[in-house]
């Protein structure tokens, strides 16, 4: 589930219904922005937890019981199922049957005036549990609502936001942009993650114009510093405008800086954690937005981002890139349509593109990683109201990925496919979605 929230809890502490904060859950409109930006407050006398029931507690469970199936092209498997000696081939693979999601414990609130918290443990469909977010933040530094701090870890001030996403499958639960590095990259970071640091933001009273700054460990939100002393820096920035009977629209532009090792002390051999040296740099900048057509919600976004060849085009530990090495340099976007049908009912696609611009390799082909995605989705609200929740979830997704083989072009003993042959996968996605 990946921390993505809903918190009945905050509409029972202030006697409003879900849909002041939620166009549909668990996406906000701006005035559940608004209350976000403020530290989870609405500035009455409501806000501090002395002054609220004792039978409050700013929690809430969200987890989807599902059936779902995956199917995907191009897995290279034993020709004789069970015998390893056999030749490899290649075979469409299909899994399907009921299931469960991971499960997301959320716990958002105020510790005390202008002092809020957030505490999201969360669990894989095994029971595993993580901790997906734990922050503190001060609002209002010198009473301005232009200086607030959070420390901890938490997400990117992304204006299109991933733990709100309203789609779920393994397709297209996640933005491929956020994540995608290129074959054969060693870059540990998704935009899309929870980042581990200190991020110094602000807002106008309303919201309409926001900024972060971020310092973060260039871990891509993993504990214990597996990386090095390396450091990642972030800014964004938006702006939002009334455009008459469309609606409030929001543009905004994002960059993230960070280097990453190429090299660690080793103990027998093996890297030591935390000793990284010989970092490299790599860079996502890009602009997005969300704007609405009356009942049409668009939400564009446009990434460019580059790392470097040690990074990109990466051998053994230490060892400088092969000679005619480059950065590589890509683009991706998708657009993302929310249809309103009306406040318990959304129609949902999204298409997402991702071309490389510049290979890191010589001779590699100029395809190699390119990314087609397209998902179609509907979500139906039985139930919106202060004490629970309720989605009843459909979904159709499928991912090309091209250029050449992923798995049976390297190693495998099978001859290369035609540069143009996708390895596809989808998903077909039924669940209930829910939080209390």
């Amino acid at each position: 589930m990946h921390g993505k929230a809903l918190i009945p809890a905050f509409a029972r502490k202030y006697g409003l219904p879900c849909s002041a904060c939620h166009t549909v859950w668990p996406q906000l409109n701006n005035f559940g922005q608004v209350f976000r930006d403020n530290g989870y407050q609405l500035k009455n006398d409501r806000d501090s937890p002395i002054d609220v029931s004792p039978a409050y507690w700013p929690a809430a469970v969200r987890i989807t019981p599902q059936w779902h199936m995956e199917r995907t092209t191009h897995q290279v498997v034993d020709a004789i199922p069970g015998d390893a000696t056999s030749p490899p081939t290649e075979r469409t693979l299909t899994t399907q049957g009921f299931d469960l999601s991971g499960m997301d414990l959320l716990m958002l609130g105020t510790l005390y005036k202008d002092i809020s918290f957030g505490v999201i443990p969360s669990s894989d469909n095994h029971g595993q549990f993580h901790l997906e977010a734990a922050y503190v933040r001060f609002s209002n530094l010198m009473k301005s609502s232009w200086a607030n701090l959070k420390v901890g870890k938490f997400e990117l001030d992304n204006l299109v936001s991933e733990k709100r996403e309203l789609l779920l499958s393994a397709n297209g639960g996640l933005y491929q942009s956020y994540h995608f590095v290129p074959v054969g990259d060693v870059t540990t970071f998704g935009i899309g993650d929870n980042q581990l640091g200190a991020e110094f933001s602000g807002h106008s009273a309303n919201s309409y114009t926001r900024y972060s700054v971020g310092a973060f460990s260039g871990s891509d939100g993993q504990v214990g510093l597996p990386a090095g002393r390396g450091y990642d820096g972030a800014v964004s920035f938006s702006q939002a405008f009334e455009a008459g009977a469309l609606g409030l629209q929001r543009l905004g532009g994002y960059a993230y800086l960070g280097r990453r090792p190429t090299a660690f002390e080793t103990v027998q051999g093996v890297p030591i954690p935390g000793t990284g040296t010989g970092d490299k740099s790599f860079y996502r900048i890009g602009a997005a937005g969300d704007f609405f057509l009356g009942p049409l919600e668009l939400l564009p976004l446009y990434m460019h981002a580059s790392d470097d060849a040690a990074l990109a085009a990466a051998g053994p530990p230490g060892q400088l890139p092969p000679p005619g090495a480059e950065n590589a340099v890509w683009n991706a976007g998708f657009i993302e349509a929310h249809y309103y049908v009306n406040q318990q009912f959304v129609l949902l696609h999204r298409t997402e593109v991702i071309r490389m611009s510049k290979q890191a390799l010589p001779d590699t082909p100029t395809d190699l990683g390119n990314i087609d995605a397209m998902t179609f989705g509907v979500r139906w609200y039985p139930i919106m109201l202060s004490r629970t929740g309720l989605a009843v979830h459909a979904e159709y997704s499928t991912t090309n990925n091209h250029g050449t083989m992923p798995l049976s072009g390297t190693g495998s003993g099978l001859p290369p496919l035609d540069p143009a042959t996708r390895v596809r996968s989808s998903s077909v996605f039924l669940a209930l979605d829910f939080a209390f």
